[in-house]
């Protein structure tokens, strides 16, 4: 069916079920850019929906649901502009209202599962770039029990323990495309949590750049406070916190999709720290489980030619911005030179092109601003460059030059 025959349907279909009057008139396009908005349930959209959304425009949306309830959240119609890493029109959804940990960010056609917040606060924001490309979307959010679980409900507050958590659609189908979930597990004060897979299988990836599973101490996706990052089809070791508290996030991107998961876990005293066994990480993920990256030694490893292969990316660049954030440093580089470009989200303002760089770890590598560096690192889920304290990043100097052009010929 076309694609305006399947809005036409859904339109009818949200007719019929009372949905197209007063404020959630779509015939009328009474949404608007965004709101505050309360209640056990309700509607939010894209401004102008049914017709094109507005292009440059940035709207968040606040929601709050009844104390001791959490928010589920359905998009109910997704039509924006399609883009592997959503680096373009996009809708972030996040926990909380300020400062919260994002959930997701979704584009293109493929609707995610439901997301649920940890509280009863959620906030949804949606940017769009100067090219228009959809009709928007539709989302209804709905006040539920925390814990409460169904095959397409995925994250959550999880405070009892032994408990157990799985991927949407587990163990009858795999599990959806461009889905994010987010269990926050929390223990009492005096204890920590240990983490088990009984299954997995997560779409395999050298660097886990697709779907993942990240594990994080404390009670948000903080990358200094990173655990480990887990994709293939191998269980990862078992994980223990250094806190009372982790987060567990799920990512899948918008193509290839697998099994998933079944996890388990259970509080522990903070004695057994002591006595347990080193917890190792199978050979897929990115960050090695016992050594935080913040811990890690500042020092760069390897060689300039070792590292080019080990790299999503390699560039000489000028440090135009450099602003701390949660411990990390977001720097945007004007490019001078690119000779390894990978899945890395590059802008391009006139003659000018420029790149996102975040160094994990605020005190290293570091980096100034007004300086020219060679930079090599990883690339994430949303087209960004990763570096961290051993990652090669030197101050650039002209006779290097040549060396780099030597290598962009090497084949790896």
């Amino acid at each position: 069916m076309p694609r305006n025959m399947k809005l036409a349907a859904y339109l009818l279909c949200l007719s019929c079920a009372g949905l197209v009057s007063g404020q959630l008139s779509i015939g009328k396009r009474n949404f608007k850019c965004g709101g505050v908005k309360s209640g056990v349930s309700g509607f939010i959209g894209s401004e102008g929906f049914p017709g094109l959304y507005p292009a440059n425009s940035k709207c968040t949306w606040k929601i709050t649901v009844p104390k001791g309830r959490v928010v589920a959240l359905n998009f109910r119609f997704l039509d924006l502009e399609r883009d592997t890493l959503c680096r373009y029109d996009y809708v972030d959804v996040y926990d909380g209202h300020v400062n919260g940990q994002r959930l997701g960010r979704f584009c293109g056609t493929s609707k995610p599962g439901a997301i649920i917040s940890s509280g009863n606060k959620m906030l949804v924001q949606m940017v769009t770039d100067a090219n228009t490309a959809g009709s928007g979307f539709v989302a209804m959010y709905s006040a539920t029990r925390p814990n409460q679980r169904n095959d397409q409900f995925c994250g959550g507050r999880l405070e009892k323990s032994p408990g157990s958590f799985k991927t949407p659609n587990w163990p009858d189908y795999d599990y959806p495309a461009g889905v994010s979930c987010s269990w926050h597990i929390v223990a009492p004060k005096n204890q920590v949590i240990e983490l088990k897979f009984e299954k997995f299988d997560v779409e395999r990836d050298n660097y886990c750049r697709y779907d993942y599973v990240s594990v994080y101490n404390g009670g948000e996706n903080n990358d200094a406070k990173r655990i480990g990052k887990f994709c293939g089809d191998s269980p990862p070791a078992p994980v223990l916190s250094q806190e009372n508290e982790i987060v567990v996030q799920f990512l899948s991107d918008l193509s290839v999709t697998a099994d998933g998961f079944l996890a388990h876990y259970k509080f522990r005293s903070k004695k057994f720290l002591s006595t347990a066994a080193p917890v190792t990480a199978p050979t897929i993920t990115t960050i090695k489980p016992t050594v935080p990256p913040c811990q890690l030694k500042c020092r760069r490893s390897g060689t300039m030619g070792s590292n080019y292969c080990n790299s999503d990316f390699v560039l000489t660049g000028t440090v135009i911005t450099a602003v701390t954030r949660n411990g990390s440093i977001h720097a945007t580089i004007s490019i001078i030179n690119i000779y390894k470009e990978g899945t890395l989200a590059i802008q391009q303002a006139g003659k000018n092109m420029s790149v996102k760089i975040i160094a994990v770890c605020k005190k290293c590598p570091i980096i100034k601003r007004g300086l020219n560096y060679i930079f090599m690192g990883q690339v994430d889920e949303t087209g960004k460059g990763r570096v961290l304290p051993n990652s090669f990043v030197v101050p650039y100097k002209s006779k290097n030059q040549r060396f780099l052009n030597n290598l962009k010929n090497r084949r790896c």
